[in-house]
């Protein structure tokens, strides 16, 4: 049975084409992983389906009375919630129809039979509905699913403004999970998780019994899931049956031949035009040519899909740094309260250090402690002499409403125009993407202006948090390597074991120095 159905769509902004002429179809039970390269349109997809976006052309046709789950991370959650209060929202339809079955039971009285036999009808209806999506069980729904991703440990009664970037997508991934919808459609769910709670999604997805849209550039966890994919590419969608490892072998086999195909046609290509172009003008040969003339006329050409700009980074490095990169001593991190025990820490030049460790426990505070940034609870921190910091930050909540070429020109006044564009073309940036403002590139495509802004500082220490998060499969790769050949000395947050277990000399686990329960 068809749940989603997607006819002709065509989508772009300005004079850049996203999709055209796509179809798509979703059947019960399929597990989709939505995949492509930063800027194919993969959540202006989700948006379009979810018709938060109305497309230019095309039609979205969901089955009828279908529930839709959609992990948006930009959705808004109010000061003084708590997060017992956003989960408990998801079944909020529910109490709604609790609410109509109490409505029916009081319209009894005065019913006629023909009425009643009606309304009791309707009321069992309800009741199933409520029996079927644990209305009876709500507060053990909410345990069950808080523990799994580690939501109990922050405490339900937690105001929802003080959480952190990971914990915030964890309240709002266990709330649609809880709302049991027949389809999930998420974007990036492994995004500030951290790797405990993806094991546990892992598991929770891989016996799902309803369907799924994922995107998700997070490789293993994509093909432990999903049994379909769907490839975003030049305005395509292809479908492809089986995990991504089996859609790779297919695409690259389908692009060989392709290659293939169109070498043998530009050779036959140019054979005709000599040809016609050497007896066109001789009375004797003329009908021949115009004979190949005509071929050359009606052939259909294959066109070769055009090269995406691949990523190249390489950071600039500064003068060699002292031997200390930075010495804390007795270090308690915190806001209001502590959320560390007192830390006696080291780092010297060279060291590639990976943090790691459940969300909200305080690495992203104990990265901005270290640089001064925040105030610590007590102790100090002592920074070496002779530092060049490169800092990415996790998350850039304001908008921007600059041009990339502005967004770099104000980091380096002194390039030219040719500069800039060319710094932001080897981060792997089209023509149109350099022109267009950062607010509308996709979560990627800003991840690598960002990124464009890094490389090229000279730099001898790089703080880098979670600066894999939106990244498609190219980039990280190619972001790896630089990692592993810069010269200077890491300090990283990530909870991809497959990124950072091959940059890191060092792994220091917070968990065993925080004042929280993990």
């Amino acid at each position: 049975m068809s749940i989603l159905t997607v006819k002709n769509l065509s989508h772009g902004f300005g004079d850049r084409a996203i999709f055209n002429d796509v179809s798509f179809r979703l059947l019960k039970g399929e597990h989709i992983g939505l995949i492509g390269a930063n800027g194919e349109g993969k959540s202006t997809f989700m948006n379009i389906i979810t018709r938060k976006l109305e497309p230019d052309e095309g039609k979205i046709e969901w089955s009828k009375g279908v529930r839709v789950g959609y992990l948006d991370q930009h959705i808004v959650l109010e000061r003084g919630m708590t997060i017992y209060d956003v989960l408990k929202g998801a079944f909020k339809y529910l109490f709604n129809l609790e609410t109509k079955m109490n409505e029916i039971c009081d319209g009894m009285a005065n019913a006629s039979p023909d009425e009643l036999e009606e309304m009791l009808e309707e009321m069992g209806t309800i009741q199933d509905v409520l029996t079927n999506n644990d209305f009876y069980i709500i507060d053990s729904k909410i345990e069950e699913i808080s523990r799994g991703l580690g939501i109990k440990d922050i405490g339900l009664d937690k105001d929802v403004h003080d959480l952190s970037g990971g914990q915030r997508t964890k309240v709002l991934l266990a709330k649609l999970l809880l709302e049991k919808p027949d389809i999930l459609l998420l974007d990036e769910p492994t995004n500030y998780l951290d790797e405990e709670h993806i094991e546990w999604l892992k598991r929770y997805l891989k016996e799902y019994e309803n369907a799924f849209i994922l995107i998700s550039h997070d490789i293993p966890f994509l093909n432990s899931v999903i049994n379909l994919i769907y490839h975003m590419e030049n305005q395509e969608l292809n479908r492809y049956v089986g995990d991504y490892d089996n859609f790779m072998s297919i695409y690259e086999a389908k692009k060989r031949q392709i290659e293939s195909a169109y070498k043998r046609q530009q050779q036959e290509i140019a054979e005709l035009e000599n040809f016609v172009a050497r007896n066109k003008a001789r009375v004797a040969t003329r009908n021949m040519a115009m004979s190949r003339q005509k071929k050359l006329d009606k052939m259909e050409r294959i066109e070769l899909a055009r090269e995406k700009p691949k990523p190249e980074f390489n950071f600039k490095k500064s003068r060699t740094s002292g031997k200390l990169i930075f010495e804390a001593k007795g270090l308690i991190i915190g806001y209001d309260e502590p959320l560390s025990k007192p830390l006696n820490l080291r780092m010297e030049r060279g060291q590639k250090i990976a943090l790691i460790g459940a969300n909200g426990i305080g690495k992203t505070t104990l990265l901005r402690s270290i640089l001064g940034e925040i105030k610590a609870v007590s102790g100090e921190v002592e920074l070496g002499d002779y530092l060049h910091i490169g800092y990415f930050e996790q998350e850039i909540k304001e908008s921007n409403y600059n041009t990339c070429i502005e967004e770099v020109w104000q980091e380096f006044p002194s390039y030219t125009q040719y500069e800039v564009r060319a710094a932001l073309a080897k981060c792997g940036l089209t023509t149109k993407h350099i022109e267009s403002k950062v607010l509308v590139l996709s979560g990627g495509e800003q991840a690598k202006v960002r990124l464009c802004k890094l490389i090229n500082r000279e730099t001898n220490l790089l703080i880098l948090d979670e600066p894999t998060n939106h990244l498609d499969v190219e980039a990280k790769e190619e972001l790896k390597g630089a990692l592993k050949d810069y010269s200077g000395s890491i300090l990283l947050i990530c909870h991809e074991p497959e990124f950072y277990r091959d940059v890191a000399t060092d792994i220091w686990n917070l968990e065993s120095w925080t004042t929280k329960t993990v």
